[in-house]
């Protein structure tokens, strides 16, 4: 049976989103990758994301994310965001709550086709992003490059539900830069379970630049969790004020630490590109 899908996208960062109410999917980590895979018969995405029938009261649902290389993911922003808005345009409501392997996660309409996202408390102990040693999470040691002049250094290390790594730098990264480090630094020994890598620049106390290299999906336009990480990460250091606009090269998000709760609240666009059915090997 051909399994039916929604391709979304949040700033360029895509995914393919599956429904599981009327129909079963449990992947193997090939069926993933041959879905993810651009060409060849696949549909092409960053992300995979399954919305199951809710397990715990007060869910709409209980939602499964992979990444492209297969690998399954407690969280991911921009599609947290595209889940949201289809839990409220399914319901009629203009806020949903839903669980994931990374927790509960809540959102409401900020707008047309513009959602703001609960991301929750982030980690912000080695314990919890995980780090293979005790260090601290804010100044971390660890640096790419020459002793004497490294190309980054000193990150700062922060769990969204996933594990990510931010290094200021004192202008943004091209491509290849991104690609080149982000590479090297997502299987340091330092993070036994990889990572998300982010490099920002401080453009204003309200503006962040970023780029960020995925864990288990390379370079993409857009990363939810890494724009959240990277506020954290900043405020953290005293860099930013608690709210700043995020942008990437194919737009922004906007990112509130807030103080009251610690929780991190994302607001940004998505994008509903087409439906269609799965490969029957998929």
């Amino acid at each position: 049976m051909s399994r039916t899908f929604l391709k979304m996208n949040g700033l360029g960062n895509d995914f393919v989103v599956i429904e599981t109410q009327t129909q079963t999917f449990d992947p193997t980590p090939e069926e993933i990758r041959a879905i993810a895979k651009r060409g060849d018969g696949g549909v092409g995405c960053d992300q995979v994301i399954a919305i199951d029938p809710p397990k715990a009261p007060g869910a709409s649902a209980y939602v499964r994310f992979w990444n492209s290389d297969g690998d399954k993911v407690g969280a991911c922003g921009n599609g947290t965001r595209c889940v949201a808005w289809l839990l409220m345009q399914s319901s009629g409501k203009d806020a949903v709550a839903f669980d994931t392997e990374g927790g509960r996660l809540s959102g409401v309409m900020a707008g047309d086709k513009l959602v703001t996202v609960d991301m929750g408390q982030p980690g912000l102990d080695w314990t919890q992003i995980p780090l293979s040693e005790e260090m601290n999470t804010e100044r971390v040691e660890l640096q790419v490059g020459p002793i004497d002049a490294p190309l980054v250094h000193t990150p700062v290390c922060v769990s969204m539900g996933n594990p990510h790594v931010v290094f200021f730098v004192d202008a943004p990264v091209s491509d290849a830069f991104a690609t080149g480090t982000g590479s090297l630094v997502e299987h340091h020994p330092l993070f036994p379970e990889g990572v998300n890598v982010g490099f920002a620049h401080i453009a204003a106390r309200d503006h962040i630049q970023l780029k960020v290299w995925e864990r288990g999906a390379g370079l993409t336009a857009a990363c939810g969790t890494g724009a959240c990480a990277a506020q954290v990460a900043a405020v953290r250091r005293g860099l930013t004020d608690r709210k700043a606009k995020v942008e990437f090269e194919s737009g922004a998000l906007v990112i509130e630490w807030r103080e009251s709760d610690g929780h991190v609240i994302m607001t940004g666009p998505v994008s509903m590109d087409f439906a269609g059915k799965l490969p029957e090997a998929a």
